[in-house]
């Protein structure tokens, strides 16, 4: 064979080696350490690193105060954020037309949420308790003596953190939200348990009707 021919041919084959090398799959068995695998490259042999203490998700930093924990000053708050943003707007709770929003809100993530369980009037006759699943313990009665003096924070905890066998909706339900919720629940119990004299005068000449029987 001539010499010429056969360098030539080894050339070109080293050439096809070095190029084919490139199409091999070590990419996909790249040196890093998976999720849940062990690792001895460090102390505690496990690859998956705790974060730093301290650490915040980028958006998710909220202080410990009134308006993400229903807390102020050590205990369950007897009121609203002076603000709620609802809807991309901030409204003031003061304020009664924005109020009026507001518990608008409230009532639309009520009927979302709460219904299913707690019922339309926040009597704990939702359609879960009476036809769906059979829970060990009934959905809270909002109309309770109990629950009718329960600051207001209380509802705002509950619905963040869960309590007995509802679970918490704090990663479910904007923050904001669930004061409105709070809110249109407190106002449920006052359309159920109010006194003649809160009323206004339209409310009252309305209500003196359907007593006599005059309709409305």
């Amino acid at each position: 064979m001539n010499p010429r021919r056969l360098g030539l041919g080894c050339l070109v084959l080293t050439a096809a080696a070095w190029l084919a090398s490139g199409c091999h799959t070590d990419m996909w068995r790249q040196p890093k350490a998976l999720p849940q695998q062990g690792s001895a490259f460090f102390a505690d042999r496990r690859s998956d690193r705790p974060p730093v203490e301290g650490t915040v998700a980028v958006g998710e930093y909220k202080p410990r105060d009134l308006r993400n924990t229903g807390y102020e000053g050590g205990k369950l708050a007897t009121r609203l954020p002076e603000t709620l943003k609802i809807e991309g707007e901030e409204l003031s709770t003061s304020d009664t037309r924005s109020m009026a929003r507001i518990l608008r809100r409230g009532r639309d993530r009520f009927e979302v949420f709460c219904t299913p369980c707690h019922g339309q009037l926040g009597d704990g006759k939702g359609m879960i308790a009476q036809r769906g699943l059979e829970l060990r313990r009934s959905p809270g009665n909002y109309h309770t003596d109990r629950l009718r003096e329960m600051p207001i924070g209380h509802f705002f905890d509950v619905i963040t953190n869960g309590y007995g066998v509802m679970y918490p909706y704090g990663y479910r339900i904007e923050t904001d939200d669930r004061w409105a919720i709070a809110a249109y629940i407190r106002a449920l119990q006052l359309s159920q348990h109010a006194q003649a004299s809160q009323l206004g005068d339209r409310d009252r000449r309305a209500l003196d009707r359907a007593d006599s029987g005059g309709g409305s």
